[in-house]
């Protein structure tokens, strides 16, 4: 039976320089919660990101001459277009509303994950460097803190493919199993299952995001008590969640299996 499940929002200060990220994150728990095994504890990526120092001001940028040409097609700034280039995995195209659609760090996401949103004008924020390592540097923090097991994600927001508003994604985890494989098991009906495997951490990193808000809530921490997750001490990395691209219904069939715009009808029924 599916137990119930708890998402508390924890506040903490406006930051916009360089901090302590585990021992601000250990002052906003204590001042509301303590925390127990199997928890999970959820940070706010830009959060982590401005604690590491991953700002930038545009100003500095230097655009290159790719990175101009990016900027005119897609109607954004150079300097962004730069940023973007110098932090992507991949960048597959764009919209003329300043977006380009790229993947970094395993996530298929919008100009790599730059965020000019809740930073100071003329500022931008880059995902946290080594993510995955941070987030297991947090989790020992706060398990040596507690003394108790427990789970970390930091968070973040993008897009779902054909569907207006943001929602949750787990840039990096540690401390739990971050997908839950469902393959050869019997549904309710006794077929077996095929392909499902359920995304734990990105669904957990959707139930923080709905507390942790978008604007101004400050609110860049939660806790997650009561998912059915399997811990592990085991080291994770973006490999662990990253389907590869032959396998991934939006990359592989908006590109290599795109339909031909003038094939018959008759070819695609």
């Amino acid at each position: 039976m599916p137990q119930p499940l708890t998402v508390i929002p924890v506040s903490a200060p406006v930051q916009d320089q360089p901090f302590d990220l585990i021992a601000t994150l250990e002052r906003s728990l204590e001042a509301l919660i303590s925390l127990a095994d199997g928890d999970v504890v959820a940070i706010s990526s830009k959060y982590a990101s401005i604690a590491g120092n991953r700002i930038i001001d545009l100003a500095d940028v230097q655009p290159t001459r790719e990175a101009q040409e990016l900027a005119e097609r897609y109607k954004t700034d150079a300097a962004m277009a730069q940023l973007v280039i110098d932090e992507a995995d991949h960048i597959f195209g764009g919209i003329e509303l300043g977006f380009l659609l790229t993947t970094k760090g395993g996530v298929l996401s919008p100009n790599a994950g730059l965020d000019r949103s809740n930073i100071p004008s003329g500022k931008a924020v880059l995902l946290p460097e080594a993510p995955y390592a941070l987030a297991e540097t947090i989790r020992q923090a706060l398990q040596k803190r507690y003394d108790c097991r427990i789970g970390v994600i930091l968070t973040d927001s993008w897009l779902m493919p054909g569907r207006y508003g943001t929602t949750g994604v787990a840039i990096a985890m540690a401390g739990f199993q971050p997908i839950k494989d469902e393959r050869g098991k019997r549904d309710l009906f006794g077929n077996p299952m095929a392909v499902t495997q359920v995304g734990v951490a990105d669904s957990l990193a959707v139930c923080a995001q709905v507390v942790m808000g978008e604007r101004d809530e400050a609110t860049p921490f939660a806790v997650v008590r009561g998912a059915d997750i399997e811990l592990t001490d085991a080291p994770l990395s973006a490999d662990v969640v990253s389907i590869p691209w032959r396998h991934c219904i939006y990359i592989e069939s908006l590109t290599l299996g795109m339909i031909p715009v003038d094939a018959a009808a008759g070819a695609i029924s």
